[in-house]
């Protein structure tokens, strides 16, 4: 099975925005990278939109297309209505002169096979009394049913989509014909590939453009109009119930569009609330002009809708209506469950998240998840893991670091570029004789230390390592590291307490001095000693005082 969305595992950062904009939350994370769960995928296209390092990549289909150009075989193009909102200016005739232009036998536009669906929608509330419609146009709400509320299955139409209605149209007429749909859609290449040979391949607006770009062919802005053209609405809100009759009696007729909408109306439907309605549904905010696909991925809803008002006529395409068996299409449950944890595994999952109260559960929805015990009930699962939680990460990390300056035995002092005291720990608190931080936080540096080192390392942008210095008003000896951080204008200044060995060294000094001014009186007393005897004895004392005098060398060098 081909996969209609892939991951470039280069590009993915990690940043979760996709699982946020996934409805469904069919996105799993292992190894730092998003992974679609594609049996949960109802392929929306919003990660793909919402992706800011466009780490997902839609399975081109361009080579599929020109191989069955190269086929022989006649090959038409059924192009969805939205054309003429992502193509400014072109009308159908523009379109069929720079798609043909690719090599292509022909242009229609899948606006005939959805003026055939919006007759069997009519038909079906005529003729067969169902309590509940919901439109099966759109294939990621299919999906959406199929995979999420099965049981509201027989709510949902059981008619092909315009696509599938149009291309199988044009092989009746033609049968060695192939088909290609071009549209703003994701999950019409899905459907496409299940489409039991109706369409042979699916390419997006963006690769049509990029390959009439490639031949150097330009779409002419030349719009043309049609009176019997009404099912040009479908791509808008409200489109499909604006195309049809509405003459079933006693029916409400509804529209939803957006996936977040749908599933709220399909629990509603649920739950028993909802009777006697047509709910046309789309899973795209705005209907198919809103489409993932809809080039540069641009949102204008207002102009677009306008442009397809515009462009549509009032009446309907004259086409043959096939019969209905001939628009049947069965949709079949989809299972997706998942094992569910229970309560006792949900909480010994959020424990290791740092959550052991309802307070700490904030529900950021950071990760991508509503709710931290849906994140809980991902991770049982296997598709998130505890490090996207970014309250508990950053707890976390503030925590190790807290430790690590309240532990240390050095102290620390923060300032920013006005010298002022931004942080201070415990050891500088007890080096300066403060009782508090808040005695010194937010005051100038002068207040504490000399601030002349502070000053020299902002204007030379030099640091200062193991500096020592005597802090006369604490009494005490320091070796003072200053470093500047460009990136965040701060001071960072470390002071290590080196007082005892300060006074140790001054201690051994004092004793070596001693030892020296004992040594001088000693030689002294020793040469007198030494002459009076050499005057005894007739003999010189050179060599002797000599030797004494190295002795009080070696002891002032020591």
């Amino acid at each position: 099975m081909t996969k209609v969305l892939t991951l470039k595992k280069s590009n993915c950062r990690n940043c979760y925005k996709c699982i946020r904009h996934c409805p469904v939350k069919a996105i799993r994370f292992s190894g730092n990278q998003a992974y679609i769960i594609h049996e949960e995928c109802i392929y929306c296209g919003q990660c793909f939109v919402a992706c800011p390092q466009d780490a997902k990549e839609i399975t081109g289909e361009i080579e599929k297309a020109r191989v069955l150009l190269q086929s022989g075989a006649p090959v038409i193009v059924s192009l969805a209505p939205s054309f003429v909102a992502n193509y400014n200016g072109a009308g159908i005739g523009a379109m069929r002169k720079a798609i043909r232009a690719l090599g292509f036998f022909d242009v229609e536009e899948t606006a005939l096979g959805a003026t055939m669906v919006k007759r069997e929608y009519d038909r079906m509330l005529r003729e067969e009394g169902r309590d509940v419609v919901i439109s099966s146009s759109c294939h990621a709400i299919n999906l959406l049913l199929q995979k999420y509320f099965p049981d509201l299955l027989p709510c949902l139409a059981n008619i092909l989509s315009p696509m599938q209605a149009h291309c199988q149209d044009i092989k009746r007429r033609m049968p060695e014909a192939k088909t290609v749909f071009i549209g703003p859609c994701v999950a019409k290449k899905d459907e496409g590939e299940h489409s039991s040979g109706l369409v042979d391949a699916v390419l997006t607006f963006e690769e049509l453009s990029r390959w009439l770009a490639g031949k150097g062919i330009a779409i002419e802005a030349e719009q043309d109009s049609d009176e019997n053209s009404r099912a040009r609405f479908f791509p808008t809100a409200g489109g499909i119930l604006r195309s049809m009759a509405k003459d079933a009696p006693g029916y409400t007729y509804l529209t939803f569009d957006g996936v977040d909408n749908c599933i709220a109306a399909l629990k509603d439907l649920r739950e028993g609330r909802i009777h006697r309605c047509f709910i046309e549904m789309s899973a795209c905010v705005g209907s198919c002009i809103g489409g993932p696909i809809m080039e540069k991925y641009h949102r204008s809803p207002v102009m677009d809708a306008l442009t397809v008002s515009r462009f549509a006529g009032k009446k309907d395409f004259p086409i043959e209506q096939p019969e209905s068996g001939m628009l049947l299409k069965p949709f079949k449950p989809m299972k997706t469950e998942a094992i569910k944890p229970g309560e006792q595994e949900i909480a010994a999952i959020l424990r290791q998240m740092g959550k052991f109260r309802a307070q700490d559960e904030l529900d950021c929805g950071s990760c991508g998840y509503d709710t931290c015990r849906e994140k809980a009930v991902a991770i049982y699962q296997g598709k998130a893991d505890i490090s996207m939680c970014l309250p508990f990460l950053k707890e976390k990390a503030e925590s190790f670091s807290d430790s690590i300056v309240s532990n240390t035995p050095n102290g620390l002092i923060v300032l920013n570029e006005k010298l002022e005291v931004q942080q201070i720990n415990q050891a500088a608190l007890r080096l300066m004789n403060l009782r508090v931080a808040s005695d010194i936080l937010g005051d100038r540096v002068v207040r504490i230390l000399d601030p002349k080192v502070f000053m020299d390392v902002l204007t030379t942008g030099r640091n200062v390592m193991d500096l020592r210095v005597y802090l006369a008003e604490y009494g005490k000896y320091v070796e003072q590291t200053v470093v500047y951080d460009r990136d965040y204008h701060l001071l960072i200044c470390i002071l290590r307490d080196v007082t005892d060995e300060e006074l140790q060294r001054h201690k051994k000094e004092s004793i070596e001095q001693k030892t020296i001014e004992i040594a001088d009186r000693v030689v002294e007393k020793q040469m007198r000693v030494v002459q009076e005897i050499a005057s005894l004895l007739g003999e010189t004392a050179a060599e002797t005082k000599i030797a004494l005098s190295k002795l009080k060398e070696s002891i002032v060098n020591e």
